[in-house]
C-alpha cells in the first residue's frame, strides 16, 4: 500500500500543478488507473434521488468529463458526421438490450462544431463554452461513436481537447484559446477504422497523442505550452484506439501503449523504444492499469487476453518481467481496473470478474446484465460498473462478491464515470449528471 501511495503522488506531481484528490483531470484519473484515494462516495441514487445536478448537453459523444477543483469540462460533436458504410461490429450479440446509434435523436445541421463545456461543480451552471468548427473531409466513423470520443484532460492552468479530424486546442480556465493544430494537416489524415478514440495523457509540460492510423502510425509528444513538437516515433504498421498511460518509477518513467501488435513501453522524455511484449490483436481499445507498482491490463477485442507485468524491463520482456497472462476472458472495449489487489473487469455481456493481482487466479464472477463500453472506476472500497443502459452496479472491492446497490438513471451512458469531490460524474447522451452530495467536498 505504501509503494501504491508513492507511485500516485508521483504522478500528481508529474501534472505540474500538485493535483489534489479532489480531481479527476485524466480519463481514468490523476495516474490513469481508474482508482480515486477519496472517501465517502455514493453507494445509492436514482434519477431523482442523491442527485446534486443534471446540466444539459448541447451535442453528443462517448468522451468522459474531467474535473479540476469547482469545474467540470465535457467535449461534444454538435451536427451529424460521416458514418462509415456497411455492417457495424457490436457488443451485444445476441443480447437482449440493442445497442443503439450514437447519433440517435440528433438533430441535423449546417455542420459539424466540436465543443468545449465548463460546468461549475456546485450547481451545474455553465461557466464557459468554446466551439471550434470541425475540418473537413470528415473521417468515417462507427454508429456509435462520433469525433468527440477522445476525452480532454487539464492541469489547472489548461484545458487540452483533441478530436477525431486531428484538431487539438489548449484553452486557459476562463475558456481562452492558448493554441490549436491540425494533425491531420501537420502529419498525416486521421484515417482508422471506425474513428479515432485515443484521449491525451498529460505528463510534467508534454502531452502524449497516439495515433496509430491507416494513413501513418506514430506517438506524438508536444510541448503543452506551445503545441510545438518535442519528439515523434514511428509504429509501423500498428492500429489502434487505446489512451498510452505513464508508469511513474524512481528508476526511470515509462510510457505504456497498447497496440495491435503488442504491448510497448517508451521513455517519455524521448521517445525511445524500452520494451515490448509481442502479440497481435485486431482492434486494441482498453489502456492499461497500474497498482501495487506492476502495471495490469487487457488486450481487446473479443475476449482477449488480460495480464500483470512488472516494469522496468528491456527488449522482449515475454521471459523476464511477464507475471502472469490469462488468454482469453477479457472485454472488447472496456478497460480494466486495479483494487485493493484485485483486478476488476466487466465484459461485453455483463460478466463481472475479479482477479487475484498476483497469481492471476479467478476469485468470482457474476452476471450484471447489460453491454458494457465504459470502463469501471473504484474508489472508498467499492468498484463502479456502469453500463449502456445508465445503469450503474456498486459492487464491494471484496471476495465474495458483494452488490451493494443498482443505480438506474434512465439515460443512455457510454462514457467512463469521473470521481471528484466525492461525487460520481456520469456522462449520458444528453446530460452530465453529478451523484452524491449537493455540496462537493473541498479538494
Amino acid at each position: 500500500m505504501l509503494v501504491r501511495t508513492f507511485f500516485l503522488a508521483l504522478a500528481w506531481l508529474s501534472l505540474g500543478t500538485v493535483a489534489v484528490a479532489g480531481n479527476w483531470p485524466h480519463w481514468r484519473g490523476p495516474d490513469g488507473s481508474g482508482v480515486s484515494q477519496e472517501t465517502g462516495l455514493p453507494t445509492s441514487w436514482s434519477a431523482e434521488e442523491n442527485i446534486a445536478w443534471k446540466a444539459p448537453l448541447k451535442g453528443r459523444g462517448v468522451s468522459s468529463p474531467v474535473v479540476w477543483e469547482d469545474t467540470v469540462f465535457v467535449t461534444s460533436q454538435s451536427g451529424r458526421g460521416a458514418v462509415r458504410s456497411g455492417n457495424h461490429p457490436t457488443l451485444s450479440r445476441g443480447s437482449e438490450e440493442m445497442e443503439r446509434e450514437l447519433s440517435s435523436g440528433q438533430m441535423e445541421a449546417q455542420g459539424v462544431v466540436f465543443l468545449v463545456q465548463a460546468f461549475d461543480t456546485s450547481d451545474g451552471s455553465l461557466r464557459w463554452e468554446y466551439s471550434l468548427d470541425a475540418a473537413t473531409p470528415l473521417p468515417e466513423v462507427h454508429n456509435k461513436n462520433n469525433l468527440a470520443t477522445p476525452s480532454p484532460v487539464t492541469d489547472g492552468s489548461m484545458v487540452y481537447a483533441w478530436f477525431g479530424t486531428g484538431q487539438i486546442v489548449a484553452l486557459d480556465m476562463q475558456g481562452r484559446e492558448q493554441w490549436k493544430r491540425n494533425l491531420a494537416q501537420d502529419y498525416a489524415p486521421f484515417q482508422v477504422s471506425w474513428g479515432h478514440a485515443s484521449s491525451p495523457t498529460l505528463y510534467k509540460d508534454t502531452l502524449f497523442l497516439l495515433c496509430d492510423h491507416s494513413s501513418e502510425s506514430y506517438l506524438l509528444a508536444l510541448d503543452k505550452r506551445d503545441g510545438s513538437q518535442k519528439w515523434k516515433v514511428g509504429r509501423e504498421s500498428e492500429r489502434g484506439y487505446s489512451t498510452p498511460m505513464v508508469v511513474y518509477r524512481e528508476q526511470g518513467d515509462e510510457l505504456i501503449v497498447n497496440g495491435n501488435q503488442g504491448l510497448k513501453a517508451y521513455d517519455p522524455s524521448s521517445g525511445e523504444l524500452l520494451w515490448h511484449l509481442q502479440g497481435e490483436n485486431r482492434f486494441p481499445v482498453p489502456s492499461p492499469s497500474q497498482g501495487d507498482g506492476m502495471i495490469f491490463t487487457s488486450r481487446g477485442y473479443r475476449s482477449g487476453p488480460y495480464m500483470a507485468i512488472e516494469p522496468g524491463g528491456r527488449g522482449n520482456i515475454a521471459d523476464s518481467h511477464l507475471k502472469w497472462r490469462k488468454p482469453t476472458g477479457a472485454p472488447y472495449v472496456s478497460s480494466v481496473v486495479y483494487y485493493q489487489g484485485m483486478m476488476f473487469f466487466v465484459n461485453d455481456s455483463g460478466v463481472a470478474s475479479a482477479i487475484d493481482g498476483d497469481t492471476g487466479e479467478t476469485l468470482w464472477r457474476s452476471r450484471l446484465g447489460g453491454v458494457f463500453s465504459a470502463s469501471p472506476v473504484a474508489g472508498d472500497g467499492k468498484v463502479y460498473l456502469t453500463n449502456e443502459g445508465g445503469e450503474t452496479t456498486v459492487l464491494r472491492s471484496s471476495n465474495p462478491p458483494e452488490v451493494l446497490s443498482r443505480n438506474e438513471l434512465g439515460e443512455r451512458c457510454l462514457a467512463s464515470p469521473a470521481i471528484a469531490g466525492g461525487r460520481l460524474y456520469l456522462r449520458t447522451d444528453q446530460h452530465l449528471v453529478a451523484i452524491g452530495s449537493p455540496q462537493p467536498q473541498s479538494p
